[in-house]
């Protein structure tokens, strides 16, 4: 059974709970009145009649049926009236007599509780009422005809109106419910639909704001996140394809170039040194890309220990000293923390150094004086470290774009490089629960800025 028939079965099926107790209701409670007020009826009718009787009774000894009607007519349908004498013999009757076993009346009930009214198998109403001034039992039946007819009437009408209700609103639940669920019907078709090929296409999404057109929403944001990570891998592979083609070709060109040639050893040295550079820049993209391939599968683990970011700064910035040793590094609070623990943060002490030292390394190939100023700011929670140099700065395109993956901003020049550094830098900053961000400064200022939560 599919979603829209389940929905509209259910919603018919509340709706005619619904109608059903509002029929029932309907018919029990007019039952009930129908019943009552014939009751009343039927005990007005009899205390008429026997005040009629009670007058003829003081002029006359006798009263015969004839002389009370011609003072008063029967009203009710087969109206039956009997008088009772204190031990329950009958000493006067209206109309044809009924099947009235009066013995097995209860008196003393009848006498105690004044009035008692009961129904007998043939829909009969009878009211038994004591007279206590004349120590007597008054009986008055009636059979209500006109009620009776009324109330099977009333049942027919209910039982129409449930029942053609009930296909109304199962015909318009169905329409409801079909309306009310096409954006998921859409929302299925689209996602049959949605592969490598059609990332592009999205869902109509209406200005209601519901929880339908949410999911509309929230799938197009998915696909669209799809999108972008299906064309950062495409990108990845082109780039990668293209970046490992070159150097293997210049080096199949170098060799069979020396195959072909009759080179003397110093030719055939200068050969092997190319060759060589080439396996080296070969060797060292291979690293970055076993490395963001690494970092894609490393996540945060609770059990790293807590590191003070200032001293792996320290350390850092020694190596990198070492490293290059014209650089012009230097490393400021810009506050003083108040407590040891605005400088903690849980990590990867090699993974966060190989971070700093590649943010380092950027700031002093691309910088006009060799000059790398680190800054580190603390609060309660957390620490921002600033990497500036002065140098040409990053379009806001290009800054858009500085984590992809090969991609290099015109201010290389001719410096080399695969422009793996950065994405593998964000990756190992994400790792950690932070961000990475850059930042133009006026007079040529370049600011990356890295923000690491710590310990609480």
């Amino acid at each position: 059974m599919n979603l829209k028939l389940r929905f509209a079965l259910l919603f018919t099926s509340f709706v005619a709970a619904i109608l059903f107790i509002a029929c029932t209701g309907i018919y029990f409670l007019y039952s009930t009145y129908r019943e009552d007020d014939y009751y009343n009826r039927v005990q007005s009718e009899g205390n008429d009649l026997y005040d009629i009787y009670s007058n003829l009774k003081q002029k006359s000894p006798v009263v015969q049926q004839e002389d009370i009607l011609r003072v008063h007519r029967i009203a009710l349908v087969n109206e039956r009236l009997y008088v009772l004498d204190s031990t329950g013999s009958l000493i006067f009757s209206l109309g044809n007599r009924i099947n009235i076993n009066f013995p097995i009346l209860d008196l003393k009930k009848v006498k105690k509780s004044g009035v008692i009214r009961f129904t007998d198998v043939n829909n009969h109403q009878i009211v038994v009422v004591y007279k206590p001034a004349q120590n007597q039992y008054l009986i008055t039946t009636a059979f209500d005809r006109v009620g009776l007819r009324k109330l099977s009437t009333m049942k027919l009408i209910l039982a129409s109106v449930f029942g053609g209700s009930l296909l109304l609103t199962a015909v318009m639940s169905f329409l409801f419910v079909r309306q009310a669920i096409k954006p998921i019907v859409e929302l299925s078709n689209q996602m049959q639909r949605t592969n490598e090929l059609n990332l592009s296409e999205r869902i109509f999404v209406k200005p209601a704001k519901d929880e339908i057109n949410a999911i509309a929403q929230n799938f197009n944001a998915m696909l669209e996140r799809i999108k972008t990570a299906f064309e950062f891998r495409k990108s990845y592979v082109h780039h990668t394809s293209h970046e490992l083609r070159t150097p293997l070709a210049v080096m199949l060109s170098q060799t069979e170039a020396a195959l072909n040639s009759n080179y003397d050893v110093e030719g055939y040295r200068k050969v092997l040194i190319s060759l060589k550079e080439d396996q080296q820049n070969l060797i060292e993209l291979t690293n970055s890309l076993l490395l963001i391939s690494q970092n894609e599968q490393i996540e945060f683990m609770d059990e790293w220990p807590y590191l003070r970011i200032d001293e792996l700064l320290f350390d850092t910035v020694a190596y990198f000293n070492k490293s290059f040793p014209d650089a012009k590094t230097a490393f400021s609070f810009d506050n003083l923390p108040s407590e040891d623990e605005q400088l903690m943060v849980k990590g990867n002490e090699s993974l966060l150094r190989a971070a700093f030292m590649n943010l380092m390394k950027n700031a002093y190939l691309y910088s006009e004086d060799q000059s790398v100023n680190i800054r580190l700011i603390t609060d309660n929670k957390t620490v921002r470290i600033k990497f500036q140099n002065k140098g040409d700065q990053l379009s806001v395109e290009e800054a858009e774009k500085m984590m992809i993956p090969f991609f290099r901003g015109s201010n290389v020049g001719k410096k080399k490089g695969f422009g793996l550094g950065l994405a593998i830098i964000n990756r190992i900053i994400i790792i950690h629960k932070g961000s990475l961000s850059y930042k133009a400064i006026s007079e040529n200022l370049n600011s990356f800025v890295v923000v690491l939560p710590v310990k609480k």
